[in-house]
């Protein structure tokens, strides 16, 4: 039996990316608000995970990883014009959620989920960047374990609930770190970067 599956691990951290030998940091989860997850689930990177579910509780990793370990490449073919009429609710542009820098979700035509960068909004179309935030990134994570222990069975009912849309099903960055029994106590929006499952609310569709 895998020991590393199946495991409800909280971390703290710090992220860095790092660009000709300096390294900017991007974002923490503290002691206090840790990121949380159930291994063997696939809703952290794989070499996040790989790197972090074999260690025990009070242990501190420093580890990097290389864009194709993490988001791989930034893709300009990834950068979109939308139709504008996408992002209208009863016929009037949605300017509460739409705007410059906005990250929102969207929904293709098959149902696949995922979240967009609004890069500019004209007058027919909108531009999205459809890349995640870190594509093309070194990532450096320096942190500890917070915990390491084997997940209850209702700990994995809520992370089944989770994943397949029950309950809060948006993903805990989107919800104002409210989601219920499916996310834990901690969840907020360090989740963005390690959820590449892409965990949105419907919102907008794209063809």
């Amino acid at each position: 039996m895998d020991t590393t599956v199946n495991k409800y691990i909280a971390v703290s951290y710090r992220l860095y990316t790092v660009e000709n030998g300096e390294s900017h940091l991007v974002e923490e989860a503290t002691e206090d608000k840790p990121f949380q997850f159930i291994s063997g689930f696939g809703v952290t990177l794989d070499a996040f995970e790989r790197n972090i579910a074999s260690l025990d509780k009070g242990a501190d990793f420093d580890f990097e990883l290389t864009k194709d370990e993490a988001y791989g490449d930034y893709e300009e073919s990834r950068v979109l014009d939308l139709d504008r009429e996408m992002f209208c609710i009863n016929g009037h542009f949605d300017h509460e959620h739409i705007y410059q820098d906005a990250i929102v979700p969207l929904q293709n035509a098959d149902g696949n989920r995922f979240m967009g960068r609004v890069l500019s909004i004209g007058g027919d179309k909108v531009r999205m960047d459809l890349n995640h935030p870190l594509a093309g990134q070194t990532l450096n994570f320096k942190g500890r374990v917070v915990e390491s222990r084997e997940a209850t069975n209702a700990e994995i009912q809520a992370m089944v609930n989770r994943l397949s849309g029950e309950g809060c099903g948006c993903g805990c960055g989107h919800c104002g770190g409210d989601c219920g029994d499916g996310c834990g106590d901690g969840c907020d929006s360090h989740e963005h970067h390690h959820d590449h499952k892409g965990g949105c609310c419907g919102g907008h569709c794209h063809d």
